[in-house]
C-alpha cells in the first residue's frame, strides 16, 4: 500500500509509532523514523533487516522548533521526496485539577502536542507539494473530543486543538493534492498507559468492545489514511476508539 512512498513517523521509538514503523516497512515504504530516543530507533531498524536500506533514523524532540525542518530535510536528502507524515509523538503531562497545574506543564504539553503539529505542517506541506501531493496524519485522542476526563485539561486541550488545525490544513492543502486528517485512538496498550492491570481493566470498561487496543490496530488506521486507500478522506477526525465515544455504561 505504500510501495515507493516516503513516510516520516514521529514518536516512532515505541507504542503506536513503533508498530507503524514495522507495518509501513512491510508495506514497502521508505521511512524516516524520528523520536527522542535514537537508540530505540536503531533497534527497530535493525529488527527490520529486509527494509534496513529503506529506513533512516533521526533523533530529536518535536517540541524543538528546528526539529520539523531537520526531519523533513532528512527525508528529502535521503529519499528525494516526502509523500506522507504520521505525526504521532505526544505526551500526557501532569495529571490533576486545573487549579493544581503549573503554567510550565501547560506550556510543555501544548508545545509537544499542538505547536509541534503547526511546525510540522509548515515544513511538510511544501515538501509534499513538491512531490505532487501527500497525506498528513496527526495522532489526537477521544479525550477532549467526545469526552472529558478529570485531571487531563492540558492533554485534552492540546489534542482537541489538532482537530481545528487539521480542518484548516485540509482546506489549504486540498488544491495541492495534500490530505490532512486526525486519528483519534481509544485506550491503547502503550508505555503511556502504564502496566497497572487494574487501570487497564478500568480503561477497557470505557469501551464498547470492553478491551484496549493493540498498537498495531491504531497503526492500521494510520496506514489507511496515509495510503491511496484513503484517497478521498481529508479534514476528518477519524475515531479508532473501540466504541469509547458511544459508551456510557
Amino acid at each position: 500500500m505504500l510501495s515507493g512512498k516516503t513516510i516520516l513517523i514521529t514518536g516512532a521509538s515505541s507504542g503506536i509509532g513503533a508498530a507503524a514503523a514495522r507495518m509501513f516497512a512491510q508495506e514497502g515504504a521508505n521511512l524516516v523514523l524520528a523520536a527522542r530516543r535514537g537508540d530505540r530507533l536503531e533497534e527497530i531498524r535493525k529488527a527490520l533487516p529486509e527494509a534496513k536500506s529503506r529506513i533512516r533514523v533521526f533523533a530529536g524532540d518535536v517540541a524543538d522548533p528546528g526539529f520539523a525542518e531537520s526531519s523533513v530535510s532528512a527525508a528529502m536528502d535521503t529519499f528525494g521526496r516526502l509523500d506522507g507524515a504520521f505525526n504521532n509523538a505526544g505526551m500526557l503531562g501532569d495529571m490533576g485539577p486545573v487549579s493544581d497545574l503549573s503554567l510550565e506543564n501547560w506550556n510543555q504539553v501544548l508545545a509537544t502536542n499542538l505547536t509541534s503539529a503547526f511546525l510540522a505542517a509548515k515544513q511538510q506541506i511544501p515538501a509534499m507539494a513538491g512531490s505532487g501531493g501527500g497525506s498528513i496524519v496527526f495522532t489526537s485522542t477521544f479525550v477532549g473530543h467526545t469526552i472529558g476526563l478529570p485531571g487531563m485539561s492540558a492533554y485534552a486541550a492540546s489534542k482537541a486543538g489538532l482537530t481545528g488545525l487539521t480542518q484548516v490544513l485540509a482546506v489549504e492543502g486540498g488544491p495541492q493534492n495534500i490530505r490532512v486528517n486526525a486519528l483519534l485512538p481509544g485506550g491503547t496498550k502503550t508505555e503511556m498507559a502504564g502496566d497497572d492491570p487494574a487501570f487497564h481493566d478500568y480503561v477497557a470498561g470505557l469501551h464498547a468492545l470492553k478491551r484496549m487496543a493493540e498498537p498495531e490496530e491504531i497503526a492500521r488506521a494510520a496506514l489507511f489514511l496515509l495510503s491511496d486507500a484513503g484517497s478521498f478522506v481529508t479534514g476528518s477526525a477519524l475515531l479508532c476508539d473501540g466504541g469509547n465515544s458511544i459508551t456510557k455504561a
